[in-house]
């Protein structure tokens, strides 16, 4: 029976052709990619990045004891066939990167051992089933870069075993369901370059292990939570091109392991906050773009990693602060669109890399 399903794929992905097709002649043990139990049944079938054009048969169901299947990196093209549903031993199942269209089956549901689910970089359309709620021991979720529509399923938030999970560059609409907040295992959440709008859940905050939290590129509203503070294990936040407006909470001083805040092309109001002053392993912050206004905060010259600072498209006015002259390790600066007056620090006259600088016109400082 395995052996029909290999052939079966074999032929419909145009086998002849693959980088290192399967020699008939040869035992299936040791056919290229395909590795067998002591009772001959297949566990694994890895033809990643192999040639592979084509679609998927049905027959792939019928491999029962497979664990791992990886076919991800070829030009596979129609649907994903339900019958990987039967799988019921799945652990990995990638098959990103190719052309397949169509909706993610509901079946998929039924893994119920599935560790990884890797669909990015095809281009599935439709709705996220919420089928996937039943994938109790998920740790990845990986569905970027498709077409899918409709709203994030709430039912996500039951899987709590989930690490990864990336829906970025679809078409997603509605609210960020409050339920996300459940995912006390999540350490990635990136949901950018889709359609999300209203407000942030300040349920977020309770991911406490999360690192990257990216949402840029909605059309997400309303303030920034607070609560987002309580991410203790942030390295990079992006909330970048959204709708959100009122002030940059204070509070974000307290994500000591931040590296990255990028709050660009939003409404934000206020004055920056000397606090981000403290954020010492801060090597890019981009808030540029915006409302803010009052002066550069001398605090800032406190980053020391600091490689990247944009605050043009502003309404900041004063003088650069003498302080920021300390950002030894700055290699951009952006401060153009604003009302600034006095100079720049002679010690990055030869620091900064211009291309990626804009100055605003204010001229370097004398001696």
């Amino acid at each position: 029976m395995d052996r029909d399903a290999l052939i079966a794929l074999y032929y419909s992905t145009n086998g002849q052709n693959w980088d290192n097709p399967w020699q008939s002649g040869a035992p299936m043990g040791e056919w290229h990619g395909v590795t067998i139990d002591s009772n001959g049944r297949v566990v694994e079938l890895d033809l990643r990045d192999n040639n592979l054009r084509g679609h998927l048969p049905a027959e792939l169901g019928n491999l029962t004891n497979l664990q791992t299947l990886y076919l991800f990196s070829n030009q596979l093209n129609g649907e994903i066939p339900a019958e990987l549903g039967n799988l019921t031993n799945l652990q990995r199942l990638s098959i990103e990167n190719n052309q397949l269209s169509g909706k993610i089956p509901a079946e998929l549901g039924n893994l119920a051992n599935l560790l990884g689910l890797y669909l990015r970089l095809n281009q599935l359309s439709g709705e996220i089933p919420v089928e996937l709620g039943s994938l109790a021991n998920l740790q990845t979720l990986w569905l970027e870069g498709n077409q899918l529509s409709g709203e994030i399923p709430a039912e996500l938030g039951n899987l709590a075993n989930l690490e990864r999970l990336s829906l970025e560059r679809n078409q997603l609409s509605g609210k960020i369901p409050a339920e996300l907040g459940n995912l006390a295992n999540l350490q990635i959440l990136w949901l950018a370059g889709n359609q999300l709008s209203g407000e942030i859940p300040a349920e977020l905050g309770n991911l406490a292990n999360l690192q990257t939290l990216y949402l840029g590129l909605n059309q997400l509203s309303g303030e920034i939570p607070a609560e987002l503070s309580n991410l203790v294990s942030l390295l990079g936040l992006s909330l970048a091109d959204n709708q959100l407006s009122g002030e940059i909470p204070a509070e974000l001083s307290n994500l000591a392991n931040l590296e990255g805040l990028v709050l660009f092309d939003n409404q934000l109001s206020g004055e920056i906050p000397a606090e981000l002053g403290n954020l010492a392993n801060m090597e890019r912050l981009d808030l540029s773009d915006n409302q803010l206004s009052g002066e550069i905060p001398a605090e800032l010259g406190n980053l020391a990693n600091l490689e990247n600072l944009s605050l043009d498209g502003n309404q900041l006015s004063g003088e650069i602060p003498a302080e920021l002259g300390n950002l030894a390790n700055l290699e951009s600066l952006s401060l153009d669109g604003n009302q600034l007056s006095g100079c720049v620090p002679r010690s990055w006259e030869n620091q900064l890399a211009m291309y990626f600088s804009n100055l605003g016109g204010l001229p370097y400082c004398f001696e």
